[in-house]
């Protein structure tokens, strides 16, 4: 729909008062001259018919954009976004439906300024669902109707009536409010006016050094390594005595490994122990060997 070159332009916010002038020039349609443009773009793609559609609502996409102000982002660009969807909404009106294109448009142009409102506000993506969006753009409204504008977190009961009144869950209410209340920074803005470092090099990072990570997985590697060897040096019951004694999270009894071999619970500690001085001594010995090997 190649409408947009011709209409009036919106550059910086100082050029908005005559930008509004401008669109004022564009006549107010009759309804039987709106359906007669709307049925010669319908039927002949008539691109002039659509100019004239468009540019009779450009107030209406004004007046709905000018409510979107609080939200930080210039009026120009919210107005360029609402003319964008003025124009969506010519292209898919049917005139046959028996309503005026107006009624029709504030749908579609309330949709592309709320996209680009939620796309631009934050370098966070947000306002996913169809709930999280009636969240965002009610939010402001509720809390200054509760007085809550200039406050930081929200109370409990104000969260819950908020939640109760739009359908949302409590938890999305409280992040919501944070979002709105700390908007995104930089990390590599200034740490002081001199532009000496930056937030990001006061970040620290919690997770594991990798160096470290693989440092220990090849020592704990050569540990099983040096254990698996030297347990060899054991006869079967000295192995089973000390794996159930000394490796098992919860250790077996003395009682039921006394049982388990027909001996005293005397002698089953006795084996755990000289099996476990055998263990160290061919440990010290393999590792000993090794480091003489790696040198």
């Amino acid at each position: 729909m190649a409408t947009s070159g011709n209409l009036p332009v919106i550059g910086a916010e100082s050029n908005l008062s005559r930008y509004l002038q401008e669109i004022r020039k564009f006549p107010m349609l009759a309804p039987e001259e709106e359906y007669m443009l709307a049925k010669r773009w319908q039927e002949h793609d008539d691109t002039d018919a659509a100019h004239q559609l468009v540019t009779s609502h450009l107030r209406l996409v004004a007046k709905i954009a000018m409510g979107y102000r609080g939200y930080g982002l210039p009026l120009s660009e919210l107005i360029s976004e609402g003319n964008v969807g003025m124009m969506q909404a010519v292209k898919r009106f049917d005139p046959d439906r028996g309503f005026r294109l107006a009624t029709y448009a504030m749908w579609w142009i309330r949709a592309a300024i709320q996209e680009y409102i939620l796309h631009s506000w934050s370098l966070v993506k947000m306002g996913t669902t169809a709930a999280q969006k009636k969240l965002f753009f009610n939010l402001r409204r509720l809390k200054g109707q509760m007085q809550a504008i200039d406050e930081g977190d929200l109370s409990p009961e104000q969260v819950t009536k908020i939640a109760t009144d739009l359908d949302v869950p409590e938890g999305d209410v409280v992040q919501m409010n944070r979002r709105l209340s700390a908007p995104d920074h930089s990390l590599n803005a200034p740490l002081r006016a001199e532009g000496e470092g930056e937030w990001q090099d006061w970040l620290v990072d919690e997770s594991s050094n990798q160096e470290h990570v693989l440092a220990e997985d090849e020592e704990l590697g050569k540990r099983r390594t040096l254990l698996t060897a030297a347990m060899a040096h054991l006869n079967e019951r000295e192995r089973d005595i000390l794996a159930e004694r000394r490796l098992r999270d919860e250790p077996t009894t003395l009682e039921d490994l006394s049982q388990k071999y027909g001996i005293s619970r005397e002698r089953v500690r006795q084996i755990e122990v000289r099996a476990f001085e055998k263990l160290q001594k061919a440990i010290r010995t393999a590792a000993a060997e090794q480091k003489l090997i790696e040198e």
